[in-house]
């Protein structure tokens, strides 16, 4: 099928308040099926973590030469932030739940990582793992159990750095000419799948795939399979 000699290493980042462990449960299975090495950063807590995601990136790309960028959500929307300023050493584009264009404006996961920014401000990380944990599936507690605790004191600052960050415009998309699998769930109102196939529709070379929250839940590669067969299918086209 595809060689993973076409396909560079893949560098792929986390969502706010998400760590590089749910990073690679949604993608390492589809991507090691295609023999392309993933690079999964640890995220920086605090006020820091975008500039050094982004630091991070033009490192791998100074050592490699091209990497494959991507990521889940605010991850996306840095991958493709940096995609956009680095048209020569990005070799492909995985944009798993992207939650806005442009500016953040009044955007569901914007709202909901300034909301809980303010939640932990006042009770602290255990006390908004509490209230966050009661209103989501077990899976997803789990998740944010971990990880919100690894981020620990710099958690307020980082979901304050990602509410209020522009994503790429969908004219600034226009200009990314390499292949791109834009991965949506149907059933995420906080990761819009209409947000998704904007992404998809505005990249020359963006291909859509979907799949639900609810099936996630169950496997979380089925996010990722989505994902990586829609840049397959960029990649082909």
């Amino acid at each position: 099928m595809t060689s993973a000699i076409r396909i560079p290493a893949a560098v792929l980042l986390p969502g706010t308040g998400s760590d590089e462990v749910f990073v690679r449960s949604v993608f390492g299975g589809p991507l090691a099926a295609l023999g392309v090495p993933l690079i999964t950063p640890a995220p920086v807590a605090g006020a820091g973590l975008a500039e050094a995601f982004l630091a991070e990136l033009d490192g791998l790309a100074d050592r490699y030469g091209t990497v494959l960028v991507g990521g889940i959500s605010f991850g996306a929307h840095l991958a493709a932030e940096w995609a956009v300023a680095n048209p020569g050493r990005c070799g492909g584009l995985l944009a798993a739940l992207p939650a806005w264009n442009g500016e953040s404006g009044s955007a569901p996961a914007a709202l909901a990582a300034s909301v809980t920014a303010d939640l932990v401000a006042d009770v602290g990380v255990e006390g908004a793992l509490a209230a966050a944990v009661a209103g989501s599936p077990g899976w997803l507690g789990e998740e944010l159990g971990r990880a919100w605790r690894r981020h620990g004191s710099g958690l307020e600052a980082g979901l304050r750095v990602a509410a209020g960050r522009s994503a790429p415009t969908l004219q600034e998309l226009r200009g990314v000419g390499v292949p791109a699998g834009v991965g949506g769930c149907a059933d995420e109102p906080v990761h819009p799948a209409g947000v998704a196939r904007g992404w998809a529709g505005a990249l020359p070379r963006g291909v859509y795939g979907e799949t639900s929250l609810e099936v996630v839940g169950r496997d979380r590669e089925a996010l990722g399979r989505v994902t990586v067969l829609a840049f397959l299918r960029g990649l082909r086209g």
